[in-house]
């Protein structure tokens, strides 16, 4: 039997965060998380409380359930010069594509990552780091969440949602990371520096993360560039 791989959605756009910021992606979000089920109702009892994200179904744009080579030839069908196993137009750029969740490494594994390699793709994946990574993956970025217990503790970039105050910069100085971001949460309840409908940039939370990277200079700031750009 076929394997198969829920997507809440698939787009084309820029990275807005972190060390990879600016760069053109293939954003694929899957379904499902191990530390939220995505239920308003349930909130306040998950690990991962201040998630801002809808990974719930496969109801999105692009989304749906798809075997390993579906999935990518979908993928590859976005990046600009359609990559493919046999032709790779390497005038439009390194493609790159970001698995993100929910959690992608509930469902991202090693046959995928392969079928991904073989159309040219660069993979990065974004993980809250409780479960193991698979071999293959050109990039990790690991956000931990206060009270999950982490697996993954080597990672290209360490990106934590600040402030969380069970988890503090600190606690995580044996994760061995290339790069450190404090990004600021997002808070329906303060005032922004840009907002829309639903969520926006926390200028108090901006500013705490902004004094911590003064004093610590290992991390750096990661500000939520496609919000601003009113971009996914």
């Amino acid at each position: 039997m076929t394997k198969t791989y829920r997507v809440k959605e698939i787009f084309y756009t820029l990275q807005g965060e972190g060390a990879q910021a600016g760069r053109p992606s293939v954003f694929c979000r899957f379904s499902k998380c191990n530390l939220w089920n995505g239920k308003e109702e349930s909130r306040a009892q998950s690990v991962c409380d201040f998630c801002d994200t809808d990974f719930v179904g496969t109801d999105g744009e692009n989304g749906g359930i798809y075997s390993a080579k579906e999935l990518v030839e979908l993928i590859a069908s976005l990046w600009p010069g359609k990559p493919s196993p046999k032709s790779r137009n390497k005038n439009q750029g390194s493609p790159y594509i970001v698995c993100t969740g929910g959690e992608p490494l509930l469902q991202l594994d090693e046959p995928l990552i392969e079928v991904m390699h073989d159309y040219g793709f660069e993979i990065a994946v974004e993980t809250n780091g409780t479960l193991p990574a698979p071999e293959g993956l050109d990039w990790i970025c690991l956000s931990p969440k206060a009270d999950a217990e982490l697996i993954l503790i080597e990672c290209d970039e360490l990106k934590l949602v600040y402030p969380q105050p069970l988890a503090l910069p600190e606690s995580f100085n044996y994760v061995q990371a290339t790069h450190r971001y404090l990004q600021p949460m997002a808070d329906a309840s303060l005032d922004y520096i840009v907002s829309d409908a639903h969520q926006g940039l926390s200028q108090s939370n901006t500013q705490k993360a902004t004094h911590y990277c003064l004093k610590h200079p290992q991390w750096k700031l990661s500000l939520q560039t496609h919000k601003m750009l009113g971009i996914e």
